[in-house]
């Protein structure tokens, strides 16, 4: 039997170079795997936590947004209704007064008119052009045409309702009669 000079075996081996086991291989596979997939859980953990936090602030910004606009709206309707307010006024007193002749009520009517003109201007209200302009599909709701050669094709002739808009945005049509030349 031959022994081993480095290390006295008596088998014969160099156990300085030997190969671990299989089994001691296994075993420190295992245990990275085991480290990687507690790494992974910790990670994952992490993630979860940051949604979660990060849907909580999204809820409540969105929550936050929709109180601001419920807000500004509020308040854009309430400088409406002052701007309004006068108006109405002016027709409870001209419902109280008694009005000497119907010119004096008719003036009065005219003046509320006029005060309510103004206060849809300072609104950003305009009305519509519509009697004697070229018929616009965009500006103008036909509820008539009328066969004549007195007025120019495709002109408005009458105007029934005034139409508006505030800027650049049509509120309500114009509801008009249009003049439709006959082909000879």
């Amino acid at each position: 039997m031959a022994t081993d000079k480095k290390n006295g075996d008596a088998t014969g081996l160099d156990l300085e170079h030997e190969l671990p086991s299989a089994e001691e291989d296994v075993s420190q596979d295992r245990a990275a795997e085991e480290t990687e997939l507690e790494s992974l859980r910790a990670e994952k953990a992490n993630y979860l936590d940051r949604l979660a936090r990060l849907q909580a602030e999204f809820d409540n910004y969105r929550k936050r947004s929709l109180k601001e606009q419920q807000d500004f709206r509020d308040y854009a309707l309430a400088e409406a209704l002052k701007t309004l307010l006068p108006i109405l006024d002016s027709l409870d007193r001209a419902l109280k007064t008694n009005a000497r002749s119907l010119e004096d009520f008719r003036s009065g009517i005219e003046l509320i008119d006029k005060q309510f003109h103004d206060a849809l201007a300072k609104l950003g209200v305009e009305p519509v052009p519509a009697a004697g302009e070229v018929f616009d599909p965009n500006l103008h709701q036909a509820v008539q045409m009328v066969d004549t050669d007195e007025v120019e094709d495709h002109r408005v002739i009458d105007e029934f309702q005034r139409g508006y808009r505030i800027k650049d945005r049509l509120l309500r049509p114009a509801m008009v009669r249009v003049a439709n030349n006959p082909k000879k």
